[in-house]
């Protein structure tokens, strides 16, 4: 017998998705600025295919939760709340600290590491959401955009590498972190949508 999700939780990882989607692109579209006199361009097409593959998921499982009635359990509504309430809280807590990060490098005369201080702050996020959403991928997400944001970060202060080489790697760290996490919500969504058939 197979059990309905609930119908919260399949609106989530709807939007989940299209968040991904839209992530993916812009931090490929961050590679693509750091990789746009290169031969190797061509290799980031696999984010824009991935991202179209996250919004058609996305599309589905909103499409789905129509025909999921509204939970009546108060476990379910205490969950959604306690998730809700919390996701919200971090969402706030990533605009300001990236908010304060920028204006911080900007002042001290580092305005280079505006992107890598904004992707560190995404990746630290993800370690409150492996909390909220009771995930373990979110621990490995996070430890690795964070590694890439802490690299560019050293890469950017020791001038590695020219920087448009730096950015082309951020954005590709961060592109395979949001990719990576849309596989797993499209799995997920995959899954709902072959035990709803």
């Amino acid at each position: 017998m197979t059990t309905t999700p609930p119908k919260g939780a399949v609106k989530g990882t709807a939007t989940g998705l299209f968040m991904m989607c839209f992530f993916t692109m812009i931090w490929a579209a961050v590679a693509y600025g750091g990789l746009q006199e290169s031969i190797y361009t061509w290799s980031l097409a696999i984010f824009p295919v991935l991202s179209v593959v996250f919004l058609i998921k996305g599309i589905s499982l909103f499409k789905m939760a129509r025909g999921i009635p509204e939970s009546t359990s108060e476990t379910d509504r205490a969950e959604q709340k306690r998730i809700g309430k919390w996701f919200g809280i971090t969402f706030g807590a990533e605009a300001l600290g990236i908010f304060i990060g920028i204006n911080l490098v900007v002042n001290l005369g580092y305005p280079e590491l505006t992107l890598p201080v904004m992707a560190l702050v995404v990746g630290l996020h993800f370690y409150p959401m492996a909390k909220i959403f009771k995930r373990k991928i979110d621990y490995y997400l996070a430890t690795f955009s964070t590694l890439f944001a802490l690299s560019s970060i050293v890469f950017t202060l020791r001038k590695t590498m020219p920087a448009n080489y730096i950015l082309a790697f951020l954005g590709v760290g961060l592109a395979i972190t949001t990719s990576c996490y849309g596989l797993y919500m499209a799995r997920q969504a995959t899954r709902w949508s072959n035990a709803s058939v």
